[in-house]
């Protein structure tokens, strides 16, 4: 039975619930922070055992203070996956304010950032561990008009390879996930929000965007929950520096 310390960053819905739900099911210790106070307290409903904290991942001091939480409740964190995200603007690049481009760095690169400065330390001490960064098909599409999103995901996938390569003497392995066109509610209000800029329908869109996807699929969260798990398990022990695609080849757009 897998015994780690997993901490999941925006876990209380998406991607991140169904990442925590497939941990907790190999036997992990789950501690999980979102922004949302609701839905940590729906997910602590339903997992007792998950140790959860409103937590504003652009806040460094905020970070700090969990991690030392959650190394002090669970005795050490082996496994942290940073999936905390926004979608940002939909906006041609020249109509996007500074209140729309900053938080898209706050949170999606920088709160990658804060977390790697307070775990790395304790991972070295304990002799290694796993980062799995969550960064987007859409560093490979480049949809229109997402530039906060896309140049910010392109930042967590150079970060993964500049950390994963400094970090590999001391066992500690950083890669980054790809989803893809993920079925769910945060998907849905993206494309809501394209369909309304293009002047189309949301099942238009879709319908598009699936043309440009090989296996013509949309993504389960839990999928991307499976690979967090693999990558985190001894079966990934030499896997590192990678930033891998669960998107049903999603190459085109």
């Amino acid at each position: 039975m897998n015994r780690q310390n997993v901490l999941i960053t925006a876990g209380a819905s998406g991607i991140g619930y169904a990442t925590v739900k497939r941990f907790l099911d190999a036997g992990a210790r789950v501690a999980v922070c979102d922004i949302d106070r609701q839905k940590l307290q729906q997910t602590k409903q339903r997992h007792p055992q998950v140790m959860t904290a409103q937590v504003d991942v652009g806040n460094s001091q905020a970070i700090r203070s969990f991690v030392g939480d959650v190394a002090e409740n669970l005795g050490g964190i082996d496994v942290v996956v940073n999936n905390a995200g926004i979608a940002g603007p939909t906006a041609a690049v020249e109509d996007i304010s500074d209140e729309e481009w900053l938080p898209s760095f706050n949170v999606n690169i920088h709160g990658v950032f804060y977390m790697l400065r307070e775990v790395v330390p304790l991972m070295k001490a304990q002799g290694g561990g796993a980062v799995i960064n969550i960064s987007t098909g859409s560093t490979l599409t480049v949809p229109l008009n997402r530039s906060p999103y896309i140049a910010s995901k392109w930042a967590v996938e150079g970060l993964t390879r500049a950390v994963a390569r400094e970090l590999g003497p001391a066992n500690i392995r950083v890669n980054a996930i790809r989803p893809g066109i993920v079925d769910g509610e945060r998907m849905r209000r993206v494309l809501n929000r394209i369909a309304v800029a293009q002047n189309t329908t949301v099942e238009a869109l879709e319908a598009e965007m699936l043309g440009y996807i090989s296996m013509r699929t949309k993504i389960q969260p839990e999928e991307i929950g499976d690979m967090a798990v693999f990558l985190a398990s001894e079966k990934a022990t030499h896997i590192s520096g990678q930033l891998i695609s669960v998107d049903g080849n999603m190459e085109w757009e």
